[in-house]
This record gives C-alpha cells, sequence and structure tokens, in this order.
C-alpha cells in the first residue's frame, strides 16, 4: 500500500519552476518596480528588460528636468540588489525601457529601483496606475532563449521559467 501512496504522491508533485515577477507601484515623487525571484531555486545570470513602449498609453521614464517627461521628474535609483548586477543600467530622459544585466538572483531575491514613469497618451501624464502600465514587458533573456511577461491591471509582470536543475 505504501509503494501506491509514494508513487501517487510522486506522480502529483509539480516541478519546482524559477519565476521572475516584476512589480510596479506608482508613487508620489518616486515610482518603484520590484523584480523578485518567486521560484523555488535560483535563477542564472540573466539579462532582463524591462519595455513600457509596448503599453497602449505612451510610457516613458522621466529622468531629468528637461526633456520628454511633465512636471515631477525622478532619476533612476537602485534600492537593493546592487549585489546582483554587472553593471548599473543607464536611464536617458524619454527611454522606455530598462536593461538589467544580472550575475543571477537567489530563491526569493529581489531587484528593487524608483525612477518616474510619465505617460504620454494624453491623460494624467504625472501618475501611471495600473491599467496604464498594462501591456508593458519584461523579458529575460537565457543566452539565446527569450521569455516575455507582459504586465497585467494589477501592475504585474511574470516570467515562468524552466523547472530547475
Amino acid at each position: 500500500m505504501l509503494k501506491y501512496v509514494l508513487a501517487a504522491m510522486i506522480l502529483g508533485a509539480s516541478p519546482a519552476l524559477a519565476d521572475l515577477t516584476m512589480t510596479f507601484r506608482e508613487g508620489a515623487p518616486k515610482d518603484r518596480f520590484t523584480l523578485t525571484n518567486t521560484g523555488d531555486c535560483p535563477v542564472p545570470a540573466i539579462k532582463v528588460t524591462l519595455d513600457l513602449g509596448t503599453a497602449p498609453a505612451g510610457l516613458i521614464f522621466d529622468v531629468s528636468g528637461s526633456g520628454a517627461g511633465v512636471q515631477v521628474f525622478q532619476p533612476f535609483e537602485l534600492v537593493a540588489g546592487a549585489e546582483h548586477l554587472r553593471t548599473l543600467p543607464e536611464v536617458q530622459d524619454g527611454d522606455s525601457a530598462i536593461a538589467f544585466d544580472l550575475t543571477g538572483l537567489g530563491k526569493g531575491q529581489q531587484l528593487i529601483f524608483t525612477i518616474d514613469v510619465d505617460d504620454t497618451g494624453g491623460g494624467r501624464e504625472i501618475t501611471v496606475n495600473g491599467s496604464e502600465i498594462s501591456g508593458a514587458s519584461l523579458r529575460a533573456a537565457f543566452g539565446t532563449q527569450v521569455i516575455t511577461g507582459i504586465f497585467d491591471e494589477r501592475a504585474q509582470a511574470v516570467i515562468p521559467q524552466a523547472p530547475c536543475t
């Protein structure tokens, strides 16, 4: 009987996965992005790109007082996770994408940064809500394999990964 119980447990068990989740939180004056390894195992070296340009609201990063943004601006500021980056990304005013070259990200570890995001779609340009970031993308490149997650109306994008090795 024990043999059948063990077989059922093994067959019913789901494989451990390494997932990446990015959340966006509108803030005043700084907006906050959090990239978290929400999976069951470490993520190896990876290049992750946040692309706001795929959202219909025409989102951009407003990092200087002169340029494409509206009113208040905030430069890119890394809050946590510097130890996971090979180099700090450079963000220019009006950019719609940021690329992060990560050395890896352990289970539960995070990369957190603040910046100002504005919309250019004619709405309330200085604030961006969850539905406005809906459609923005998060891409993860493992060598030649690229996996994409799309931000939903809750301002969250998930990149499901392969089973842990």
